[in-house]
């Protein structure tokens, strides 16, 4: 269904939600929240720290994790979760991964059935596979669940650079007959401001996939920039990661097309091309030899990418999707792989079709001289010469 034709006059489209509650005061929650109450929607975001909360509603900072960043002054906080809650005619769960099953069985009690409810976190479950609006729809069974992902940075989202992002829910009948009144349609409007575009997809498994494997997908590019390699290296891992996201997708259902989208390319790109992504910037330290305990200067930072790297190739295994990038850092994370020695293995696989149709594998060559002499990065130490592609 083509639902930019269903959309096209203004006086078709159903109103934004008027009343939000974002569930999670850290950095990504408060820029949503942010963009929320630029859109002019009545929001009141939840922070388990009453410090923050109420630095948010009177100084209109969070000074625990987007300080330099002047808040709306719309823009109210709580430490009470009820509170954030009452009145709400839509929710944003904005929680660490690891969290996501608790603060959803947390808010159950206290929502009306069919609220729709837009998950903003990344990642899958550990034992159970299940992505983030999985988790939460267990816990949270009278709630309509999707979830909103693409590239965004929180503090550049915050400052109002341009942004756009991918509103994802399932589609009932009624919602393909009044694409307009859905719930994926009315989050978009929302949250639409002069410098927050917003997409609006009907495919939530290829949307969440996209934002759960790309953070892996990150740290292989860290490890390597880390290593010393260079660009080629790089583009080579985003592009093979992205092919292994679309096979993910496609075998839990989704569709390889979304992977291409904000949610998939987008994401993988910003978080692949950048150290403001912990993903990326772990990896690199990771690279250079530093030791998991010693990164970040010893803080412990939470690493999404990291605590998902097994739940992803889990997953992987128990629908039969090879995904040898993902494997090669969850090898070298939790099995002490040699990194440089593991990743050579992913240069000595053997030589395939690139397009699906084409069923082609040839052993590969050079299998054989890399065991004499190994993959190195000493030349991507040299002075870069600017070239063309």
């Amino acid at each position: 269904m083509n639902i930019r034709s269903r959309t096209a006059n203004p006086a078709r489209q159903n109103r934004p939600y008027d009343r939000i509650a974002v569930i999670g005061g850290g950095a990504w929650g408060t820029a949503l929240a942010a963009v929320a109450a630029t859109a002019g929607r009545d929001v009141t975001l939840y922070s388990r720290r009453d410090d923050v909360a109420r630095a948010i509603t009177h100084d209109h900072r969070n000074p625990a994790y987007l300080p330099d960043v002047a808040l709306p002054d719309s823009l109210k906080a709580t430490s009470d979760l009820l509170q954030s809650l009452h009145g709400a005619d839509a929710v944003m769960l904005v929680v660490p991964s690891r969290s996501m099953r608790s603060v959803a069985a947390r808010i159950a009690r206290h929502l009306a059935p069919g609220t729709p409810v837009a998950v903003c976190t990344k990642g899958i479950e550990p034992v159970t596979g299940l992505l983030m609006s999985q988790v939460a729809e267990e816990e949270m069974p009278g709630a309509v669940l999707g979830a909103i992902s693409g590239p965004t940075f929180a503090r550049e989202t915050a400052l109002g650079h341009p942004t756009a992002a991918t509103v994802a829910f399932s589609f009932t009948h009624q919602d393909r007959l009044t694409p307009h009144a859905s719930p994926a349609a009315r989050f978009a409007l929302s949250l639409s401001t002069a410098s927050f575009q917003t997409y609006i997809s009907d495919d939530l498994v290829g949307v969440e996939i996209g934002g759960a494997v790309k953070n892996v997908i990150a740290i292989a590019c860290g490890m390597m920039t880390g290593a010393g390699f260079a660009e080629n290296t790089r583009a080579a891992l985003i592009t093979r990661g992205m092919d292994e996201m679309k096979a993910l997708a496609a075998a839990l259902g989704g569709r390889r097309e979304t992977v291409t989208g904000l949610s998939g390319a987008g994401d993988l790109t910003l978080t692949c091309s950048s150290t403001t992504s912990r993903n990326m910037s772990l990896g690199v330290q990771l690279g250079k030899g530093i030791a998991r305990g010693q990164c970040f200067e010893g803080r412990p930072v939470v690493v999404e990418g990291e605590a998902n790297a097994t739940s992803v190739i889990d997953l992987a295994a128990r629908v039969g999707v090879s995904m040898p990038i993902c494997e090669t850092v969850n090898a070298i994370l939790n099995g002490d792989a040699p990194l440089i020695e593991a990743f050579r293995t992913l240069w000595t696989r053997p030589i395939e079709g690139e397009p699906q149709a084409l069923d082609i594998s040839l052993a590969n060559p050079v299998e054989a001289a890399l065991a004499v002499a190994p993959l190195s990065a000493s030349s991507a130490t040299a002075d870069p010469i600017p070239e063309t592609s």
